[in-house]
This record gives structure tokens, sequence and C-alpha cells, in this order.
């Protein structure tokens, strides 16, 4: 009778799993190719494919012009398909969600040199073309407008990497997308502390003997030490402290999430990350941005913090801007909060309730 019962409970429980995770229409893959693009550094391969996934359906108006698009952009090292998850897509993209599937075709690109993008580890290695994040955007979209024949977005939203493209599709296209929405970002240069953890990242491999340049057959030794600094960036004190209270309980996470990310990781794709980010700055073009803007951080982000004035002071250039700070509470995770919709959804919801 126990065996019976633990059955009918473990069926139970993966069906209450299944159902969370498809509660909205199941993703669909595609790629655009963009053929002769020439990237702002002048580097130039005959093609770079964006992959993409799309959830939901382009819905056109009486006009025939679909205007329900929303383009979520992932962060530094990761993919569209990171969102496909029970805390994101399952709180966002169901029926009678914020993001809800059945009235909006979402976006979820992997952006060049990420995920299943033309990236330098197929190949190309330290050869691959130098990219920046305007190169990124305009890839975006390329994608968008070449690839899906959109003219025009609902929502640009992201997350870090995502947050700082939102703020240059602002700029770069204005009033392309009807409201953007940044999560953990500042529109400015990335300098002082925020550029002096990358730079240690990026020099832990370069100056390691053993990446020799790019062309090394086992990953270098200073990933470990660049993955170490990712860590400490994307840390959130408070649940770590929780989480592994003893230094026993600490070493031994970190030794698994140094391992478990080495061989997840390639030390030429983690560089192009990082050095992508030298040509961000928005700052002086803030008042080209005349669409609806919501801003999110959460107070305890290493690489945005509280005390940093920037975000205060620059959103008042953008018209239509606005600037949530999210108090820290046991729910926040630092840097991640950007990927927990259950803290910030609410104001997602008033934000695209006031958009036409």
């Amino acid at each position: 009778m126990m065996r019976v019962l633990l059955t009918v409970a473990f069926s139970c429980l993966v069906s209450t799993l299944a159902l969370a995770q498809s509660n909205y229409p199941a993703p669909i893959d595609g790629d655009f190719v963009a053929r002769g693009f020439v990237f702002a550094s002048g580097d130039q391969i005959p093609e770079v494919k964006i992959h993409y996934r799309t959830v939901g359906t382009p819905r056109k108006d009486a006009d025939g012009v679909v205007r329900n698009a929303v383009l979520v952009l992932h962060g530094t090292g990761g993919t569209g398909a990171g969102f496909l998850s029970a805390s994101y897509a399952g709180r966002l993209f169901g029926k009678g969600q914020p993001l809800d599937a059945e009235q909006y075709f979402i976006i979820l690109p992997d952006n060049v040199g990420h995920g299943q993008s033309s990236r330098p580890s197929d190949g190309l290695r330290m050869k691959f073309p130098r990219y920046g994040y305007a190169d990124m955007v305009r890839l975006q979209y390329l994608m968008v407008t070449q690839g899906l024949g959109l003219t025009n977005l609902k929502l640009v939203m992201g997350t870090s990497m995502g947050a700082m493209h939102a703020w240059d599709w602002g700029y770069m296209y204005p009033g392309f997308a009807a409201g953007l929405v940044p999560l953990a970002s500042n529109p400015v240069e990335v300098g002082g502390r925020n550029r002096v953890w990358r730079k240690m990242l990026i020099d832990a491999i370069i100056t390691d003997p053993t990446w020799k340049d790019g062309n090394y057959t086992e990953q270098p030794r200073g990933l470990s030490s660049a993955i170490g600094f990712l860590l400490m960036a994307t840390s959130a004190p408070l649940q770590w402290q929780k989480q592994f209270p003893t230094r026993e309980a600490t070493d031994q996470w970190l030794a698994d999430q140094l391992a478990s990310r080495s061989k997840a990781t390639d030390a030429n794709d983690m560089l192009y990350y990082y050095r992508a980010i030298e040509d961000y700055n928005p700052a002086p073009h803030l008042a080209k941005i005349t669409v609806p803007l919501l801003a999110i951080n959460s107070a305890d982000d290493f690489v945005n913090p509280p005390e940093l004035p920037m975000m205060r002071e620059l959103i008042k250039q953008v018209t239509k801007g606005r600037f949530v700070l999210l108090p820290i509470t046991d729910e926040t995770r630092g840097h991640g909060t950007h990927s927990i919709p259950a803290i910030w959804g609410g104001e997602l919801v008033k934000f695209l309730a006031g958009l036409k």
C-alpha cells in the first residue's frame, strides 16, 4: 500500500510540474543568417547566425501590422533558452500572466557569441570578429526586421547585458519599440568597481600561459579564476550566508561551482563576452529615448549597487522614464533578481497597462 501511495504521489508531482512548465505554447526554434554583416571593428565573416526561439503567435491589427511582439534579451554568457524555466516563463508567459503568449509573440534570441549563435568556440577562436554591444543590437534588429518581418516591437526587455541592450535599443532605434524594460543595469560607461572585476576576469585568462593566445587544447587554468570573479559579482550575501554558513559547506559549494561552470564555459567565448561591453555608453543619448521606460534594480546587486547615484540622476533625462529600486528581502538574489518575475512582475503589469 505504501508503495502504491508513493507511486501515486510521485505521479501527481510529475503531472503538477509538467503542467507548470507547459502553461504556455511550446517554443519554436529558428535561425537568422546575416550575410555580409560588417562589425563596428571592421571585421567580417561571410555569415553570422543568430539562433532564436519564439513563444506565441504574431497577430496583425486592423491595419495588417503585427504589434504584439516582445523581445526578451539574456545576460552575459546566457541564452534565450534560459528564460524557459518554471520560475521565469512559468510566471510570465502563461494564460493570464503579464506576457501571456496567447496575446504576445515572444522572441528569445541567443546573442552573437552565445548559445547556438555564431561564436568564437565554433572554430575561429580569437579570429572571430570583435563585436561590441552596438553590433549585438544591430544583429537583433536585423533578426527582428529581416528574419521575422516585423516593423515594430511592443516591448524590449532584458536582464543584465540584455538590459543594457534595451537602453541601446532606445536611442539606436528610437520608437521602434513601444516600451523598454531594462532589469539590473546602469545607463553609463562601465567604470569604477564594475570595470575592475571585469578587467581582472579578462586578465585571469589572457595572462595565463596555458591560454596560448586562444589556441589551447584544454581550457586554460585561468578560466577558474575568471569564473571566481563572476561568482563574486553575481553574489547574494544574505542567501549565501544562509545556504552555506560554515567554511566546509562554502568550500564544497565553490568547488562544485567551479567544476560545473568550467565544463560549460569556453575561455575564448568568455573573453569576447566581457570585452564586448567596452563600447557601451548610452548616457549621452538618453534624451533620444522617447518611449516609456521602466528600469528596475535590486538593492543587493553588487554589479549595480544602490549607493551609486547614476540611475537616479540619468533617469531624469528619459522623458517617460521611471526607476524602481527593489529592497533587499528573503526573496531577492543580488544581481540575479533580474530573473525572478515573482518579485518585480507587478511593476511590469502596471507598465504594460500604460503602453499604447
